[in-house]
């Protein structure tokens, strides 16, 4: 909540509950706006967001990257047909003898793998591939959806740093006439005025400064949603806070170990590295494969061997086995590659594990000091403005100086700013923290969403009607 100065004494104005409420339900930027929710805008950013679609696309690509592994296990089937036409000319102890024709065939081969263990490890290799693209979307998935909370709170934050800036300039503005009548009066020195009105500067170049903060905040929503002048929510009156469930660390840790998408890629990884190495031994291994084919030859004019008209139709089947023997070391050599990188995808999963760890650590712990931060800082904002009520009870009897009540008017003010960002900091720690352990959806963004409203701009624009007349 901040406070603007309605009720004026002799040196100094006293908060009206009337400014209470209006200055803490609105921001002079949300007149007039069409609001969207949390919800409405991750919704819309999940159909809009480039990285979002490119990773779905990638997703396709993959899938169909994996079908393609599945061909090296079924059959292939091809056909083959020709005509030519062919002079020939037979020369020896008979008279030379001379055969034009033309020669048409067609011939059907098949194939089918019996046994290859390279082709089959390639096969899960592609299953295994598929499996790390839906958990890279997954990921994906869970990064856009902290991405647009983050914009989100940033727009409610820029504006109310600029409400509480624009509220503390009215408040010195006041404090500054005040000065000035009481030096013409005679009941104060000029330094006071001079002190207000150097005050009055310092706070109009953080409005400015807050203004373009609130720009660059609203365009990096935008960009994120693709919705111009997109307006959020703000939070609800009186403001509630999420419980951390569960509370303990380990469970927490536990999740992550079971959900997380960066673990499961690794392990993925793993897998795929290790089917790598089956493929490298398999150099060794023979191969199997039923082959069939069908053949037909026409020769309308006869041929060399046949003068006279012929029609010739083949067709064989049977296995054939190749069994390597030797390919230079190659084989060998490619199967210590592969063990290496086998052993370098189970330290990078090992890594991953223990960063996935640190991430959770750091965010839980986030989110425990959050809710500190927010008890301290509403005990700040009381103890701010019992002090600042004092200093201008002191100021109006003479033991207090104006930059004293300047210097209680800044300290509140920050003292709101800074409680504002703590509960914003809060809600997307709560994100953030499911995010490290990997289970973060939507459900959980609506969980967020009920903790804002749009009653809350309605009702500081019915407040700002007769304020404005």
């Amino acid at each position: 909540m901040v406070f603007s100065f309605g009720q004026c004494g002799r040196f100094f104005c006293r908060p009206s509950l009337r400014s209470v409420a209006l200055a803490a339900l609105t921001a002079s930027s949300w007149a007039g706006a069409q609001a969207q929710s949390l919800v409405q805008m991750t919704e819309q950013a999940q159909t809009y967001d480039a990285a979002w679609q490119s990773a779905r696309a990638q997703l396709d690509a993959t899938i169909s990257q994996g079908a393609q592994a599945k061909a090296g296990l079924l059959p292939r089937i091809g056909i083959q047909a020709g005509s030519q036409y062919s002079d020939t000319r037979v020369r020896g102890d008979l008279p030379t003898q001379r055969i034009d024709g033309r020669q048409d065939s067609a011939s059907l081969q098949a194939s089918q793998p019996l046994y290859n263990p390279a082709h089959l490890a390639t096969y899960r290799q592609g299953q295994r591939t598929v499996d790390l693209a839906y958990a890279r979307v997954d990921a994906s998935a869970q990064d856009l959806l902290v991405r647009t909370a983050q914009a989100y709170f940033q727009v409610l934050a820029a504006q109310d740093s600029l409400q509480l800036v624009q509220t503390q300039k009215r408040a010195v503005a006041e404090q500054l006439a005040f000065a000035q009548r009481n030096f013409e009066i005679g009941t104060a020195t000029v330094t006071d005025s001079r002190e207000a009105q150097a005050r009055f500067d310092l706070v109009r170049a953080q409005e400015i400064a807050a203004e373009n903060d609130l720009r660059i905040a609203r365009a990096a929503l935008e960009q994120l949603v693709g919705i111009p002048g997109a307006t959020p929510w703000p939070l609800a009156q009186p403001v509630r806070l999420p419980d951390l469930t569960p509370s303990e660390l380990s469970a927490w840790l536990q999740l992550a170990e079971a959900q997380s998408p960066l673990i499961r890629q690794a392990q993925i990884g793993v897998e795929v590295a290790r089917l790598e190495t089956d493929k490298a031994y398999a150099g060794h291994k023979p191969t199997v494969d039923l082959q069939a084919s069908y053949a037909t030859q026409r020769n309308p004019d006869g041929s060399v061997t046949m003068p006279m008209r012929n029609h010739t139709t083949v067709g064989t089947v049977g296995v054939v086995m190749n069994i390597p023997l030797f390919a230079g070391f190659a084989v060998q050599n490619r199967v210590k590659e592969t063990l290496s990188l086998e052993e370098k995808a189970q330290a990078d999963l090992e890594d991953v594990k223990r960063q996935v760890a640190q991430a959770v650590r750091s965010a839980f712990f986030g989110v425990q000091s959050a809710y500190g931060q927010i008890q301290a800082l509403e005990a700040a904002v009381a103890s701010s403005q019992s002090a600042l009520e004092a200093n201008q009870l002191g100021y109006e009897v003479g033991v207090r100086i104006n930059m004293d009540v300047l210097n209680a008017q800044s300290q509140l003010f920050q003292s709101q700013k800074d409680l504002a960002q703590a509960r914003y900091n809060l809600l997307l720690g709560h994100l953030q923290l499911r995010q490290a352990v990997g289970n973060l959806a939507m459900q959980d963004v609506h969980a967020i969403n009920t903790l804002l409203s749009p009653a809350q701009i309605a009702a500081a624009e019915a407040m700002l009607l007769p304020h404005k007349k």
